[in-house]
């Protein structure tokens, strides 16, 4: 999605109404320092009881100000820099966090008690400070396996499958240019495909693929396993989605995940420059790379800890495993190509 700035007036009435326009949008200014404003991604879902241990620890309320999918998030928060949404940011991933860094919204902050597992997740270079990583994710293809068995259909496989005739249809995607998961599998194809990919995405869509806004449009209304009567039993999700299909009563999952079709995304959480309360944001930081946060992650946001001694809940290990062989980009060539590779993807299925 194209976000429209707004054209400045040219008259000093004209500046100073926007501007306390734009003042309106930021955190509260009648807010105390004991209250943190974080912008988050719509798929925020941490339960109050762990924000209550943090508001016990520190006597700061958290409040949490959904901005859309990631990648809307990460824009809207570009496009407002001069005046931030928020004081901190929780939801930009590996693949929008060159475009945060780059257009130098955040404040540096390097966390006291980061995980040493946690180490592999940091961003590199002079950026390395900008963002904390938080939880981490396989972003997979995912089938409704009870839909394929009522059909007696032999469900996909692999990226190759989504393309074939006997699928025609019956898969979904989450956008690439408004989405983190639709660009983490964007970039899976590319890593699949290499200078191939953009044939693939037509065979993709000549295929009747249909893609939506953001994950949630694609996994709760579409998919026929998502909650909402959906049509199209193949979405891309997470590797961690299966566990929550699991009928009451039942052991198993109605889904599955097609681990050879992943690509690993890293969730992070960071300081926005020129917010309200930097200190209270770089206190919660340390909480969420606290015990608590990350062990409520998996319930609760349905990823990973960036805490490998963190115990996965019970199923995770039947029905959520990462993928052993993820697809990767570079992040310095998806800092180089993805905005030429976002308009390809777009000249493609003209989105």
């Amino acid at each position: 999605m194209t976000l429209m700035r707004s054209r400045l007036l040219p008259t000093v009435l004209s500046t100073l109404l926007l501007a306390t326009a734009l003042a309106g949008c930021g955190s509260d200014s009648k807010e105390s320092p004991k209250t943190l404003v974080v912008a988050t991604h719509d798929s925020w879902a941490m339960s109050k009881s762990v924000l209550a241990k943090f508001k016990a620890e520190t006597g700061i309320t958290v409040k949490v100000r959904p901005q859309g999918d990631a990648g809307e998030l990460t824009n809207k928060l570009v496009l407002t820099k001069d005046s931030p949404l928020a004081d901190g940011v929780y939801g930009i991933d590996n693949t929008f966090a060159s475009r945060a860094v780059d257009a130098g919204i955040l404040t540096a902050y390097d966390a006291k008690e980061l995980p040493s597992s946690a180490e592999q997740y940091r961003l590199t270079g002079d950026a390395k400070d900008d963002l904390t990583p938080i939880d981490y994710g396989d972003v997979c293809v995912n089938v409704d396996d009870s839909w394929f068995a009522k059909k007696n259909l032999t469900p996909p496989k692999t990226l190759d499958d989504l393309a074939k005739p006997a699928y025609k249809g019956l898969f979904v995607t989450p956008g690439a240019t408004t989405s983190s998961p639709g660009l983490a599998f964007l970039l899976a194809t590319i890593a699949a495909k290499g200078d191939g990919w953009q044939d693939y995405w037509k065979q993709l869509m000549a295929n009747d693929t249909k893609i939506t806004a953001g994950w949630t449009d694609a996994y709760e209304v579409d998919f026929t396993a998502g909650g909402g009567n959906g049509d199209r039993p193949i979405v891309t999700s997470y590797s961690s989605s299966p566990p929550f299909t699991i009928p009451k009563g039942a052991t198993e999952p109605t889904t599955s995940a097609l681990l050879d079709t992943c690509f690993r995304q890293v969730e992070y959480a960071g300081v926005l420059k020129g917010s309200d309360n930097p200190a209270g944001m770089k206190k919660f930081i340390d909480f969420m790379v606290g015990q608590d946060f990350q062990e409520a992650l998996p319930d609760n946001m349905y990823v990973y800890p960036v805490d490998s001694t963190v115990k996965l809940p019970a199923d995770w290990a039947s029905y959520a495993p990462v993928s052993p062989h993820p697809y990767s980009v570079d992040p310095s060539a998806v800092t180089k190509n993805r905005t030429t590779w976002l308009r390809e993807w777009r000249d493609v299925t003209s989105q």
